[in-house]
């Protein structure tokens, strides 16, 4: 955004509504709710090309005639009307880490982001509220041809820009449900990969989120298309300040595996307790191709959040690990769901959950075989811990099965903390809060050993916070 944008004889102030924050360092965002004048102030303040104002304006339309979802946790207390839907920081995206703006900075430092980016990662992207502040890509990935860029760049590039108008929003059209279309209308900021054919590339690309503003919302876009025979891990990260006013996270995340590809999509969530976590996840996998998820899922006061596999290609298959804690306060629903489409395709799932303080953990997957899915397997494995009397954790699996070829099976165990075990620990000179960690530990162990080590750590350190109730 050039300065001149920001002269008040050009702006309409009905729409806009400024802010000075304590680091003097203003920023502005477009007035509470949703209308069509809002939708195209956004399409007009991020410079979409024609088809994607269009885009927004007849998903801003569906929006408002289809039905909230009928399952999962109440929502009815959120207010669209009094949700932010675009806050820009007044700044330019960064390639360097010392030319972000000073307080930004301070905000992701505190997260490690910069160590995350210096030690361990290919590329990393920053997004603040509704805009991509840094981005970076090691000189090593670009020159295998990898393309990590911002969202919005891939929109307006003349080399990206017919990729992501064929692939955006085809996945998860607006038209899937409620939440879909709400961020078709509203989008903001988010990801683009594309790793071309036979590129492998070694270490991750990451993605962080932090929404900082008090009643907003955060409507990223991520598409990744991992080409034939490539190979690539993905990590997301995303964090938010706790106030006492709701705040609306409704991502989305569109992915594209292709013949004999791999990609792996790790993704560790902390949101504050504020926050519905509203997020569509999809993946299509074709011919041998292979898509492995890994999620932890903190913080929320209600999450829905069903990352989904789409096994189109004969070969196909896709593994889910996943962990959910819910404290007191939150109503977590999440799970999975995979569409066996091609044939000899296989799904494992294999999630966590747990649930302190009076908080609900409910696990929703859903297996669909299709007539033609000859030879397909899925095995389905979800565990609950409960750490009181006072909290609550289940599970609802559903399957819908058309070929008789195929081998589906489910297994769900719910439990408590075993009294034997606190005080085998005690007798050790534990103390009772630290043996129930250790234990709450190492039932989360199958999740976090998937995850890279930094990230794993962060993953024990966020299990920890939740149990001593400091978060």
């Amino acid at each position: 955004m050039g300065e001149e944008k920001t002269k008040v004889s050009d702006i309409d102030r009905s729409l806009y509504d400024f802010r000075y924050e304590e680091s003097d360092r203003d920023f502005y965002k477009i007035r509470a709710g949703l209308d069509d004048s809002i939708v195209q102030k956004l399409s007009e303040e991020k410079n979409d090309p024609e088809w994607m104002k269009e885009f927004r304006l007849k998903s801003l339309h569906l929006f408002n005639e289809i039905n909230e979802p009928d399952w999962g946790p109440d929502i009815r207390d959120l207010d669209i009307q009094k949700i932010v839907t675009y806050v820009k920081p007044k700044t330019e995206m960064a390639a360097k880490w010392a030319d972000v703006p000073k307080d930004i900075k301070d905000t992701f430092e505190k997260l490690g982001i910069p160590e995350a980016e210096r030690e361990s990662l290919a590329g990393v992207g920053a997004q603040y509220d509704s805009e991509v502040v840094y981005h970076n890509v090691i000189k090593e990935v670009a020159e295998q041809g990898v393309i990590y860029t911002d969202f919005e760049s891939a929109l307006k590039s003349d080399e990206w820009g017919g990729m992501v108008k064929e692939y955006f929003m085809h996945l998860v059209p607006p038209s899937d449900h409620k939440f879909a279309a709400l961020h078709g209308a509203v989008w903001s900021g988010g990801s683009f990969v594309y790793v071309p054919k036979n590129v492998k590339v070694k270490i991750p690309l990451q993605s962080y989120f932090r929404l900082n503003a008090a009643g907003a919302g955060q409507f990223e876009h991520t598409l990744i298309i991992v080409d034939e025979g490539a190979d690539l891990h993905f990590i997301e990260g995303c964090s938010a300040p706790k106030y006492n006013v709701a705040n609306l996270h409704a991502g989305c995340v569109e992915l594209y595996v292709k013949k004999n590809a791999r990609l792996r999509y790790s993704t560790i969530e902390n949101w504050s307790k504020n926050m519905y976590n509203l997020n569509t996840k999809r993946a299509i996998v074709e011919e041998n191709g292979r898509m492995e998820w890994v999620s932890g899922s903190f913080g929320s006061h209600i999450s829905y959040l069903y990352p989904t596999t789409i096994l189109k290609g004969d070969n196909s298959s896709v593994e889910f690990t996943g962990i959910t804690f819910a404290g007191k306060g939150q109503n977590l629903d999440t799970g999975a769901k995979m569409v066996h489409i091609g044939k000899n395709t296989s799904t494992v799932i294999n999630t966590k959950s747990i649930s302190k303080g009076g908080g609900a953990c409910t696990y929703r997957s859903s297996i669909v075989v299709n007539k033609d899915a000859k030879n397909s397997k899925a095995s389905v494995d979800c565990s609950s811990l409960m750490l009181d009397d006072e909290s609550r954790s289940d599970t609802v699996p559903a399957m819908n099965v058309m070929t008789d070829d195929c081998d589906i099976g489910h297994e769900a165990k719910i439990g408590r903390i075993s009294n034997k075990a606190i005080f085998y620990l005690m007798s050790r000179g534990i103390s009772e809060e630290d043996a129930r960690a250790m234990i709450v530990s190492g039932f989360a162990n199958p999740v976090s050993k998937e995850l890279p080590l930094e990230y794993a750590v962060e993953m024990n350190n966020l299990i920890q916070l939740e149990m001593k109730g400091s978060m």
